[in-house]
C-alpha cells in the first residue's frame, strides 16, 4: 500500500525532520533516487488556542502581559520572552503558574486516585500510547532504581518524584497490557512502602484522553519523550508539554531534534544512542544480558520484576516482560539504561535551583514557536496543495452565515 501511494501521489512527506530523512535514505530510498523532487518534510505542530491559551490560561495571560497576545496566530513572537530571562519578576511568575497547575491536579489525583502527592516533587509524566518503542518500560526500570536507592539509604536526601504514566493499549498488544500491568504493580508496591513516604509515588492514569491531557500537561515539571532513536515519526505531546513550561528528558528522536535546536540542546535533558549508533549496534547485535551482567542497578531491578517483588501472590506474572527485555528487545532498552539514569540525575540537580530551573522553563517556552500547527499548515498549502493559506475566520456550524449584501 505505502508504494502504491508513492508511485500514486505527487508529494511525499515526513512529519519531523528525522523523519523525513529516514524515508529518503531507508525506507522508500529506491523511489527517492527515481522522483527525488517528490519527497518533502513537514514538521508537526500543535494549535496554540487549545494547547495554551485554553488548557493554560494563568499562563497565557502571563505571556499576554509581557508581549501581547499576537502570540496567539504568530507563535515565533514567543521568542521575545528572551528579554525577560533575567527579570526576577518574570522568573517568579512563571514559577508560581506551574505551583499552582500542580496543587490543582495533586487535588484531582487525590479525589480520583486517592493517592496524596507531594506538590513540591518532580512532576515526571509519560502520557502517550503504550508500545514498546515508545519505552515505558525504560521509565519503569528508573523507577525501580530510584525507589531501591531510597530503600538502600533511607536518611538520604532525594529529590521528591511523583511517576505519572497514562495511555491506551490496543486491544490485541499482549506486551502492551503487560507493560500497564507491570506500572501499576510497582505503583501499588511503593505506593505503600513507608520507608519510602512521599518521596516516591507512582500513578497510572487510568482513560487518557484529550481532557485529561489538558489537565495534566499544564502541570508537568518533566516531560518523558524517551523513544529509541530512529522509531518516533514526530510526536506531537513533545510540544505541548514545552509550549506549557515543562522540560523534556529525551532521545535524538521524533521532532525533539528540532526542540533541541529551537531551544538550545542545553536546555534540555538529551541522552542515549543517535539513529547511527542504533544502526551500528544492529550491525553487530544488540546482547541485552551484557548490560545486565555489567550494571549491577540493573541487574537488581530485573530479578526484583523476574523473582514477583512486584507481584507477590503470582511470582511469574511478569516472566513474558522480562523475557521480552533479556532476549527479543527489538527496542534496546538496556542500552540506553545507563545514560537515562545519569541523565535523570541531572534532572535532580537541576531541580534543587529553582531559578535556574525556570529560566530553562522560559528558554523552552520561548523555542516552542516553530512548533505551531498554522506554521505545519501554512508549509502544506504552499508547498502541497498549491493554495495560498488564508486567517479568514469561518463560523462554527452552529452560527447562521453572515448573508452579503450586493
Amino acid at each position: 500500500m505505502a508504494h502504491l501511494c508513492v508511485v500514486g501521489s505527487h508529494a511525499v512527506n515526513g512529519v519531523a525532520r528525522i523523519h523525513s530523512e529516514i524515508v529518503k535514505n531507508t525506507v522508500f530510498k529506491d523511489f527517492y533516487e527515481v522522483e527525488p523532487e517528490k519527497f518533502q518534510n513537514k514538521t508537526n505542530g500543535i494549535t496554540p488556542r487549545r494547547w495554551l491559551l485554553l488548557c493554560n490560561p494563568g499562563l497565557a495571560d502571563l505571556i499576554a502581559e509581557r508581549i501581547g497576545d499576537d502570540f496567539l496566530t504568530d507563535l515565533f513572537q514567543l521568542r521575545k520572552l528572551l528579554d525577560f530571562i533575567d527579570e526576577d519578576s518574570f522568573i517568579c511568575d512563571i514559577a508560581n503558574v506551574k505551583q499552582e497547575n500542580k496543587q490543582k491536579f495533586a487535588a484531582y489525583l487525590e479525589k480520583e486516585y486517592e493517592v496524596k502527592i507531594n506538590p513540591e516533587s518532580i512532576f515526571d509524566i509519560h502520557v502517550k500510547r503504550i508500545h514498546e518503542y515508545k519505552r515505558q518500560l525504560l521509565n519503569v526500570l528508573h523507577i525501580i532504581t530510584f525507589y531501591n536507592r531510597i530503600k538502600k539509604d533511607p536518611s538520604k536526601h532525594f529529590v521528591p518524584r511523583t511517576v505519572i504514566i497514562g495511555g491506551k493499549a490496543a486491544p490485541g498488544y499482549h506486551m502492551a497490557k503487560m507493560i500497564i500491568k507491570l506500572i501499576t504493580a510497582v505503583g501499588q508496591v511503593i505506593n505503600n512502602d513507608p520507608v519510602v513516604g512521599d518521596r516516591l509515588k507512582v500513578i497510572y492514569l487510568e482513560n487518557y484522553r484529550v481532557s485529561l491531557a489538558e489537565k495534566v500537561i499544564p502541570a508537568a515539571d518533566l516531560s518523558e519523550q524517551i523513544s529509541t532513536a530512529g522509531t518516533e515519526a514526530s510526536g506531537t505531546g513533545n510540544m505541548k508539554f514545552m509550549l506549557n513550561g515543562a522540560l523534556t528528558i529525551g532521545t535524538m528522536d521524533g521532532a525533539n531534534v528540532e526542540m533541541a535546536e529551537e531551544a538550545g540542546e542545553e536546555n534540555l535533558f538529551i541522552f542515549g544512542m543517535r539513529v547511527e549508533d542504533v544502526d551500528a549496534m544492529d550491525q553487530i547485535g544488540y546482547n541485552a544480558r551484557e548490560y545486565y551482567e555489567r550494571l549491577p542497578e540493573l541487574r537488581q531491578v530485573i530479578d526484583q520484576i523476574q523473582t514477583g517483588y512486584f507481584s507477590p501472590k503470582e511470582h511469574e506474572l511478569f516472566k513474558d516482560v522480562v523475557n521480552m527485555l533479556m532476549n527479543h528487545d527489538r527496542f534496546k532498552v538496556f542500552a540506553d539504561y545507563e545514560a537515562y539514569i545519569t541523565c535523570q540525575d541531572r534532572v535532580n540537580e537541576l531541580y534543587k535551583n529553582p531559578k535556574e530551573w525556570t529560566r530553562t522553563v522560559i528558554r523552552n517556552i520561548a523555542g516552542s514557536g516553530k512548533f505551531s500547527s498554522d506554521r505545519t499548515i501554512s508549509e502544506y498549502a504552499r508547498d502541497i496543495w498549491g493554495v495560498e493559506p488564508s486567517d479568514v475566520k469561518i463560523p462554527p456550524p452552529n452560527e447562521p452565515p453572515v448573508e452579503s449584501h450586493k
